[in-house]
């Protein structure tokens, strides 16, 4: 899906836990999650910490998608 949505011209960021299935099915701009049970933050953190993770998560996918790439492209988080 997220092929086709770039193929339609709207640039798409996948933010995955697992970053070898997102190359696998074709995305773009991938940007690595906390853990498979919780893509988005830490259970075992404070909301302020988690806050924190998941803004530092958002602002990565809001750069990778407003950057031009050409193939794909992994966006590390800046902790």
């Amino acid at each position: 899906m997220v092929k086709e949505i770039e193929r339609a011209g709207i640039p798409v960021v996948h933010i995955c836990t697992v970053t070898p299935i997102s190359m696998t099915v074709g995305a773009n701009r991938i940007v690595p999650a906390v853990a498979i049970p919780y893509p988005l933050g830490n259970p075992n953190l404070t909301l302020e910490q988690e806050k924190q993770i998941r803004k530092k998560i958002l602002d990565t996918a809001l750069e990778a998608l407003s950057t031009e790439v050409d193939g794909q492209t992994i966006f590390e988080v800046k902790w």
